[in-house]
């Protein structure tokens, strides 16, 4: 268990106005920061929100051995904090860690620090219809020192942000670009980690993609821009003909994500057909030329559920569901934000109160 000293700030900021909090603009008063040195994770602390001071040698800038993790608490109707399946996000942690060669953190440690600084915060909760306290903890290496090779002292910082919608449309249908140039990632590569290399390499696509009046870039297989992989910030799910598909997470160039990992579930549980498996875009087209590709959606930490209501691939575009959101996206919305929120029971071990 981690001995965390707490030092308060003396200066708390202007809460901003919860019906214009959009996405990542605002940050509470304090962060979690620990430090690993000589072999083990060191002085775990809250303290008030701070700029970081590092080296320009600091490795993180020069061979971006970093991750991060996100996440989010909520205030429930009877008062409560709950954080979502915050083991899974411990868990992903490290497996990105085992990736980037970044020391691991024990599950019960990395729980207890997002829980304490949550406490803390707990004021800067939003109480709004849908809004809620994003959580993103991350590590930096820091050793100031030139050369390629794993460092050998790092940082783990948690700062929290109360957020709103991530996207303008909410819950309405976005529109979404086929990317068929760039490649986001490949197998052997760092797909299924969390890391900001694979966000600063799409985009371009997705600068592209927003030019052209699209909210997100479809990224398919980096080897022959064939296979679906994700959208830039979710994963992804077709209904085709009834059957729920999802790519397959075994080439490891797929974000395991815990949205994505919370619908299968859910899916299942209901009686769905859900199938894992490597799906081509032509599928899709071919799909909803047949009339057979009743809705598509994607699901994300950030986003929870959002409906696809067009794809455009090559030019063509295809309107999903008449434009509008379909009826298992609207269900697993409905069903995910009621457990999120504290407002029905999920399975066991979902809806973890901070107390």
């Amino acid at each position: 268990m981690l001995d965390i000293k707490i030092t308060l700030t003396q200066n708390k900021k202007e809460k901003p106005d919860q019906s214009k909090l959009g996405f990542g603009r605002y940050f509470t008063d304090h962060m979690f920061v620990m430090n690993y040195s000589d072999g083990a994770w060191r002085d775990p602390r809250i303290e008030p929100f701070h700029d970081l001071v590092l080296s320009p040698a600091a490795m993180v800038f020069h061979y971006a051995q970093e991750m991060f993790e996100g996440m989010k608490a909520y205030r429930a109707p009877d008062g409560t904090i709950r954080l979502f399946r915050p083991d899974m996000n411990a868990k992903r942690l490290n497996r990105t860690n085992d990736r980037m060669i970044i020391p691991q953190i024990p599950v019960e440690d990395f729980i207890q620090a997002v829980k304490t600084l949550v406490k803390v915060e707990e004021d800067w909760i939003p109480t709004a219809e849908g809004t809620s306290l994003y959580i993103r903890p991350f590590i930096i290496a820091t050793d100031a020192q030139l050369g390629v090779h794993p460092a050998h002292n790092y940082s783990f910082i948690i700062i929290c942000s109360p957020v709103g919608a991530y996207y303008a449309a909410g819950i309405n249908p976005v529109k979404i670009f086929v990317e068929r140039q760039y490649t986001r990632a490949v197998k052997g590569g760092t797909g299924f980690a969390k890391v900001g290399g694979n966000y600063a390499a799409s985009l371009i696509g997705q600068k592209e993609a927003e030019d052209m009046g699209y909210a997100q870039v479809l990224w398919l297989d980096g080897i022959e821009h064939k296979y679906i992989d994700e959208v830039g910030a979710m994963n992804v799910f077709f209904v085709i003909d009834g059957e729920v598909i999802t790519p397959t997470l075994e080439d490891g160039n797929i974000l395991p994500g815990v949205t994505r990992d919370s619908c299968i579930q859910l899916l299942r549980s209901w009686g769905c057909k859900v199938t894992e498996r490597k799906l081509a875009i032509s599928e899709i087209a071919e799909a909803n030329a047949a009339g057979k590709l009743d809705e598509a959606f994607g699901s994300g930490t950030a986003a929870v559920i959002s409906p696809i209501g067009e794809l455009n691939l090559d030019g063509n575009k295809m309107i999903l569901n008449g434009g509008k959101i379909g009826p298992i996206s609207q269900k697993l919305y409905d069903e995910l934000t009621a457990i999120q929120w504290g407002k029905k029971e999920g399975p066991e071990g979902w809806s973890v109160v901070v107390d």
